[in-house]
């Protein structure tokens, strides 16, 4: 009954008040523009006022002009990429015609990644790594949460290796890969598992310490009953852990995903693994006149791709959990 009268109450609030629904979407929709609009004033103003040894710090117009750019560049790289593979295509098809037994070969085109082929580059990476930390993490961390002596034997370690730079990591990653990643048809470049070791080693903690936490944390009562029941280890897992925990599981991967496209950025940059990381590594030592304009362009779309994966993330952890205020955070 009371649950009808509160009903009823919120029917009348929301009566008295017509316009409170529209309202509410105007609000969400013109705040955020008129903060994005006080930022590019407040941009705009400071780039005039700053001058560097590569000429002014560029403004919003700036970097629009090299969005266009860039763009255009990627477009013209496939066309030259498309036209190579058509010239080889008619000798391909004039040597058959000369000689039937002969066996084409296709040569791989090797001219310069663009710059959306780098974001490509950089996603593949991070998501590599991210998804290798979660089959790492996971696993450790629901066993930590199921066992206390375990917690206590292996928390030393990851307090001593949570807080340790993806800058340290990288060198002794390089080492060992190219001591054991030894081949002369490589699947996949040394560089990009430099990166992609480095980005697991440094999302790890989070994914490890948050699962920990929500495992150790279920209800008793939930694991009273899983007793009583009689569950097996991996029935009690599945049927009881597992649906408690995965809020602070899916709050260790959205941390974890943070920290792992944050820290590609630099190891892109040391490992020279083509990427955003690279590209801007490459524009800073280019030193042209349009390499801050072009850095600047870099650093919005590493910025606007860390909100997408967070958001992405968010909807997953509503999907999969059964707490759905997390939409809305």
């Amino acid at each position: 009954m009371s649950r009808v009268i509160t009903l009823f109450r919120n029917t009348l609030a929301l009566e008295g008040q017509p316009g409170a629904g529209l309202n509410q979407w105007i609000s969400r929709i013109t705040l955020p523009l008129a903060g994005i609009a006080v930022f590019l004033m407040l941009w705009s103003f400071a780039a005039r006022q700053i001058d560097t040894s590569l000429g002014a710090f560029p403004g919003p117009q700036a970097v629009a002009t090299q969005f266009v750019n860039l763009y255009n560049e990627h477009v013209a790289e496939r066309e030259k990429e498309a036209a190579f593979y058509e010239r080889q295509e008619k000798r391909n098809a004039a040597r058959v015609a000369e000689d039937p037994d002969y066996v084409p070969k296709i040569r791989p085109y090797t001219g310069k990644e663009t710059f959306l082929d780098q974001i490509g580059t950089s996603l593949v990476t991070v998501m590599s790594g991210f998804l290798l930390g979660a089959l790492l993490a996971i696993p450790l961390g629901i066993a930590i949460g199921l066992s206390p002596t375990l917690s206590q034997a292996v928390n030393p370690v990851i307090q001593v290796f949570k807080p340790v730079s993806p800058l340290a990591w990288l060198p002794l990653v390089t080492m060992v890969v190219s001591a054991l990643y030894v081949s002369d048809d490589p699947l996949v470049s040394k560089s990009f598992l430099n990166s992609m070791i480095t980005v697991t080693l440094c999302c790890l903690w989070p994914m490890v310490v948050n699962t920990s936490v929500g495992v150790a944390s279920v209800d008793k009562d939930l694991v009273n009953v899983s007793r009583v029941l009689k569950l097996s280890t991996l029935r009690h897992v599945q049927k009881i852990v597992l649906p408690s925990a995965i809020p602070m599981i899916f709050t260790g991967m959205r941390l974890s995903l943070g920290v792992a496209w944050m820290v590609l950025i630099a190891a892109e940059m040391l490992a020279q693994n083509p990427g955003l990381g690279k590209f801007v590594w490459d524009e800073f030592q280019n030193g042209s006149s349009q390499s801050l304009s072009r850095i600047m362009a870099a650093v919005l779309v590493i910025g606007f791709i860390g909100f997408l994966l967070d958001r992405s993330m968010l909807w997953l952890q509503r999907r999969a959990s059964w707490d759905k205020s997390v939409a809305t955070s």
